[in-house]
């Protein structure tokens, strides 16, 4: 060893005894916990650099900005769909019902296609509409369905994509959709669940975290978008929202979104529109008017989703059972299932209990028969069910049908 060799000569060189020598041990250190780490640490960096390099220029490195950084990183789901997008191939003629909040909506058409109608005469373009209802209504369907109705760019986003653990993100965010927006004008930029990030803000909320959360950050900095944005240059923000209840008064007021547009659940006529378009989608064995129209006088208080499910489950039943096409009884059985559940067939009931049963929701009917003010009985099924004992269908008669 040539360090040891040293050594001996320059204690040899001073008359150093043999036994005052310097004792040297010779060790192997094992390095493969240390080797373990630095691959791990490696395999982080070419994450973060492969996120960094596909998000483009999204992320500039004239200056080291680390809330550009981080947004390269864990960059929000922004969807943006150009006209004559497969997503966007569908135009209001195609949605079935809804026939009011498509009425009201189809005026952005000609906001879009025509300004100088409007603006010649003084007129100032409303710069958004806000799409209120219960879920699975349609309207996610009617904001694709005004894009491609005016032929341009959809930019969508959900609104719970904003809001992260890292202050400044969701305004960061909320800048980068505006600036595609304006890139892209004339567009529609639709924000789904804008409850998410447009809650009504409190003094307690304020007073907690000094004013600054990364909510009420990302909330204002949507104000100031909105009221930065021209809508002469033909930028549309559309929002939709189950509770509009909870939304901020500042979003709501004129100048930000001027419409409010209602999407309710469809009537019984609406029902029926729905049944006859999603029925036409599967193998149905003699397709007749009336079995649209039974089916929707079966499903009070149902979304255009939930009537998708229910013609869905039909064909499910019927592929179970190796049919060649969908029949009536498998419809049937389909309402039944999502009304209900499924059946509880490991439930036996003695032949004394069932008459009891029987004889008590029979006195149901009866009873609903003969009073003038009671819903009228569509059906009763007479069998175990996962979420009730005998569950029984009535038509409301007080309610918008």
């Amino acid at each position: 060893m040539i360090f040891e060799s040293e050594v001996r000569a320059m204690e040899t060189l001073h008359n150093i005894p043999p036994e005052n020598w310097t004792s040297i041990e010779y060790k192997s250190i094992e390095n493969t916990a240390l080797f373990i780490w630095l691959l791990i640490f490696a395999g982080i960096a070419f994450i973060i650099f492969r996120a960094v390099r596909k998000s483009g220029p999204s992320v500039s490195f004239k200056m080291f900005d680390p809330s550009e950084m981080v947004h390269g990183v864990f960059g929000s789901k922004l969807s943006v769909l150009e006209p004559g997008h497969k997503k966007l191939n569908i135009k209001f003629k195609d949605v079935a019902g809804l026939h009011e909040a498509k009425t009201e909506i189809r005026e952005f058409v000609d906001y879009l296609k025509n300004p100088q109608k409007y603006t010649k005469l003084g007129a100032k373009l409303p710069k958004g509409a806000l799409l209120t209802g219960p879920p699975g209504c349609g309207k996610t369907l009617l904001a694709r369905a005004l894009a491609a109705e005016s032929t341009v760019p959809f930019i969508s986003i959900n609104g719970t994509e904003f809001v992260e653990m890292i202050g400044g993100l969701g305004a960061s965010r909320m800048r980068k959709l505006f600036e595609m927006a304006r890139s892209k004008s004339p567009c529609i930029v639709y924000i789904d669940e804008i409850d998410a990030i447009g809650r009504k803000r409190s003094n307690k909320d304020s007073l907690m975290d000094g004013g600054h959360s990364e909510f009420e950050q990302t909330l204002n900095q949507l104000l100031v978008e909105m009221d930065g944005v021209d809508s002469a240059k033909g930028i549309i923000m559309i929002a939709s929202t189950n509770r509009p209840d909870v939304l901020d008064k500042a979003l709501l007021r004129p100048g930000r979104f001027d419409r409010h547009i209602s999407v309710d659940l469809p009537t019984i006529l609406e029902r029926e529109e729905l049944f006859k378009l999603y029925l036409k989608k599967i193998k149905i064995h003699r397709l007749t008017d009336d079995l649209s129209k039974r089916l929707a006088q079966l499903t009070p208080k149902f979304s255009g989703a939930d009537i998708a499910n229910v013609v869905n489950e039909g064909a499910m039943i019927a592929a179970n059972h190796k049919k060649k096409f969908v029949y009536r009884e498998d419809l049937h059985a389909a309402l039944e299932k999502v009304l209900a559940g499924p059946e509880k067939r490991s439930r036996v009931l003695q032949d004394e209990e069932r008459h009891i049963v029987a004889y008590h929701e029979a006195g149901h009917c009866l009873v609903g028969w003969y009073l003038k003010h009671t819903d009228a009985l569509l059906k009763k099924f007479s069998v175990f069910w996962c979420w009730d004992l005998v569950p029984s269908l009535a038509l409301p008669l007080y309610t918008i049908m």
